[in-house]
C-alpha cells in the first residue's frame, strides 16, 4: 500500500485517517545529508446527489433541479451548473434560469416557462480544495410540432389543388392532425380550406384542397398539431392560379335608379374579380315591359360596370319593367339574378319656382324665398339658388342647394353695398328643372367705420352717465340709426346692451366689481366700430356724495365741455 518510488517519492494507496501526520524525507551522501518534512491531512471524499435523474416536461412548465453535496466539514464547496457541457449564463437567459442556494451544502436550479430549446443534459459540478465531482440529468421537453417541410402543388383544376409536404419534428409528441390553409389577393390573410379527406391525419403527407374559386391566384401552407398544441406553419407554396370556368355568381341587389324621362336605369353590385372565374368577364342585361313575353338583352362588356341605361322615347314615365342581370366570360354564360320589377324614370322637374323674392337683411345677407308648383312627375328633391353680382355674367354665378321642401334660404358672406341677381330652380336625381325669372336685391351699405369719439362719463355710486360725439358715416357707409352701449363685468364674456337713439345714456352697474363699457353706432348695415374700452369700478354701500363724483374724459377737445354741461343736468336731479 505504501511504496518508495525509484526517484525517491512516496506513494500511499487507499489513504485513510491513520495515514495523517508529518512525513520526513532524508537524503544522504558522502558529503552530508538533507531532509524535508511534509504534513498530510486526509479528508472525506466529496459525493453529490442530483435529482430528479430524468425529466419529461411540456413547453411552458417549470422544474427545480436539486444538487446536494456530502463533503468533509472542514472544506468549503462551490457549485456550477452546465447545459450540454456549457456553463449556464444566468444573466443572458431571459429569466428562464435561476440559481438558488438555500444551504451551504446544496444548490438548486430553477427553470421557468420551459422552451423546446431548454432540452438537454444538465450538469452539476461540486468543487472543494481537495477534489471535484459532477453529475448529470437528462431533460426532455415535449411541445407542439415543428413546421412541416416544403409544400408542393402537384395538380390544379378550376376548383381543386392537390398538395404534398414532408413532416416536421414532432417534438416528442406524435402529430395527430394537419390543417391546410390558403391565401389569395381577396382573403383576409391565411384561411383554412375544405379538404379531401375532410380530416388530414398525422401520418398523411398529401391532401386535396377543394371548393376553390376558378381563375384565382392561391398560396398554400400546412400546419401540424399534436396533443400539446398547434405548431408553426410551413413556408408558403409557390403561387398558382386555378383554371378558368364558366362564372357561377350573378350580380346582387339589382334595382332601379333615377334618370331622365323615357329612360330605364338598371343598377347592380358588380361581381368581385374573385368570382369572375376567367377572362372576358361582362354582364347580360335583360328586360321587358311588365306582362310581355320576349326579353330584350344588352351586353355590358366592362367587368366594373354597375349601371345600364336604356332610352326609348315611346316609354312613358314610371312604366314597370321586369329586369334580370346575368354574367358571362370566355368560357360561357353564367346564371341570371332573380327577376325584379323596376319602373322607368320619372324625369327631372319641369316647372320653375314662382313668387321668388329677395330681401336684403344686412351688409352681407340676402333672404331668398319662393313657391313651387306641385307636379305629379319630376318631383323635386330640393332647390338650387344661383346668385351673381351685377358686374358679372350669369355663367359666373355661385350656387347653394337646399334639401327637401324648404322654400327659403339665407345667403351669407356677400359683398356689402352690391347689387345681386338671383334665380331658383328645382332638382332631383334625374337633373335640374328650368330656372325662375331672375330677381334683384342689393346688400346694405357697410356699417360706419368711425367709432363714437370724445367719450366722457360721470359716476355717481352704481350709476354711470355717458356722453359722446355723434358718428358721421362716409358716403359708402350706412346711415346711423342709433347707438349701443355694451357693458360687462371684467372676466365675463357676455355683455348687456342698452340701445338709444341719442348720444348719451345712463348705465346702472348692478354688482360690485370692475365693469368694461363700450359704445358703437347702429345702422341698417349692422353694428359699427366699437369705441375704446372704459373701465369703471362699482362700489358697495350705495351712491357716493357729490364731492366724490368724478368727471372722466377720453378727449380734451372743446366739444367735451359742452357735453359735460349736458351731463350735469341728470346728476342734479338725483
Amino acid at each position: 500500500r505504501i511504496t518508495i518510488l525509484p526517484h525517491g517519492s512516496l506513494r500511499i494507496l487507499n489513504a485513510s485517517k491513520s495515514d495523517e501526520g508529518r512525513y520526513l524525507c532524508q537524503g544522504v551522501n558522502v558529503f552530508g545529508s538533507a531532509e524535508i518534512i511534509a504534513s498530510i491531512s486526509v479528508k472525506e471524499p466529496t459525493r453529490i446527489e442530483l435529482t430528479p435523474k430524468k425529466i419529461e416536461l411540456t413547453v411552458g412548465e417549470s422544474i427545480v433541479l436539486s444538487c446536494k453535496a456530502l463533503h468533509d466539514s472542514t472544506l468549503d464547496v462551490t457549485f456550477n451548473w452546465t447545459l450540454n457541457g456549457q456553463p449556464i449564463d444566468f444573466e443572458k437567459e431571459g429569466g428562464h434560469f435561476e440559481s438558488i442556494k438555500a444551504q451551504a451544502s446544496s444548490a438548486d436550479l430553477m427553470i421557468r416557462n420551459i422552451l423546446l430549446m431548454h432540452a438537454g443534459r444538465y450538469g452539476c459540478r461540486v468543487q472543494t480544495a481537495a477534489d471535484t465531482v459532477s453529475d448529470e440529468t437528462e431533460l426532455l421537453v415535449r411541445g407542439p410540432p415543428g413546421p412541416p417541410g416544403v409544400v408542393i402543388v402537384e395538380e390544379i383544376t378550376d376548383t381543386t389543388a392537390t398538395l404534398s409536404w414532408s413532416p416536421g419534428a414532432d417534438n416528442h409528441s406524435p402529430i395527430s392532425l394537419y390543417n391546410l390553409q390558403a391565401r389569395s389577393p381577396f382573403s383576409l390573410g391565411w384561411q383554412s380550406v375544405r379538404t379531401v379527406p375532410d380530416q388530414i391525419s398525422g401520418d398523411m403527407e398529401s391532401a386535396m384542397a377543394v371548393e376553390l374559386n376558378p381563375w384565382v391566384e392561391y398560396e398554400f401552407r400546412v400546419v401540424a398539431m399534436n396533443k400539446i398544441g398547434t405548431g408553426d406553419p410551413s413556408a408558403p407554396s409557390r403561387v398558382i392560379r386555378t383554371n378558368e370556368a364558366v362564372p357561377k355568381t350573378p350580380p346582387a341587389n339589382v334595382s332601379g335608379r333615377s334618370g331622365r324621362r323615357h329612360e330605364l336605369v338598371i343598377a347592380w353590385e358588380p361581381v368581385s374579380e374573385e368570382f369572375q372565374s376567367g377572362e372576358g368577364f361582362g354582364y347580360i342585361v335583360a328586360f321587358r315591359p311588365n306582362g310581355t313575353r320576349g326579353w330584350k338583352e344588352k351586353m355590358v362588356t366592362s367587368s366594373d360596370a354597375s349601371k345600364f341605361i336604356y332610352r326609348d322615347e315611346s316609354v312613358p314615365p314610371l312604366t314597370p319593367f321586369e329586369v334580370k342581370v346575368g354574367v358571362y366570360n370566355n368560357k360561357g354564360d353564367g346564371p341570371f339574378s332573380p327577376i325584379v320589377v323596376i319602373c322607368s324614370a320619372e324625369g327631372e322637374p319641369t316647372a320653375a319656382p314662382i313668387d321668388v323674392k329677395a330681401t336684403s337683411l344686412s351688409v352681407s345677407e340676402i333672404l331668398v324665398a319662393w313657391k313651387h308648383i306641385k307636379e305629379s312627375l319630376g318631383r323635386p328633391q330640393g332647390f338650387e339658388v344661383g346668385y351673381w353680382k351685377d358686374i358679372e355674367k350669369e355663367e359666373a354665378a355661385e350656387k347653394v342647394k337646399t334639401e327637401g321642401n324648404e322654400s327659403s334660404i339665407l345667403l351669407t358672406g356677400l359683398e356689402g353695398n352690391t347689387l345681386y341677381h338671383l334665380t331658383v330652380r328645382a332638382y332631383n336625381a334625374a337633373g335640374y328643372g328650368p330656372p325662375s325669372t331672375a330677381v334683384h336685391a342689393a346688400t346694405k351699405k357697410s356699417p360706419p367705420s368711425q367709432a363714437p369719439g370724445n367719450i366722457m362719463w360721470i359716476q355717481d355710486g352704481s350709476h354711470v352717465s355717458l356722453g359722446w360725439e355723434p358718428v358721421r358715416p362716409l358716403a359708402n357707409e350706412s346711415d346711423v340709426m342709433g347707438y349701443k352701449v355694451l357693458f360687462r363685468q371684467e372676466g365675463q364674456s357676455n355683455s348687456q346692451v342698452i340701445e338709444t337713439e341719442k348720444t348719451s345714456a345712463v348705465v346702472l352697474l348692478p354688482d360690485v366689481g370692475v365693469y368694461i363699457i363700450e359704445v358703437c353706432a347702429v345702422s341698417e348695415g349692422g353694428d359699427g366700430t366699437v369705441s375704446p374700452q372704459i373701465r369703471v369700478p362699482s362700489f358697495s354701500g350705495g351712491k357716493v356724495t357729490s364731492a366724490q363724483s368724478t368727471l372722466h374724459v377720453l378727449s380734451t377737445s372743446s366739444s367735451s365741455v359742452t357735453l359735460l354741461l349736458a351731463l350735469m343736468v341728470p346728476l342734479a336731479s338725483w
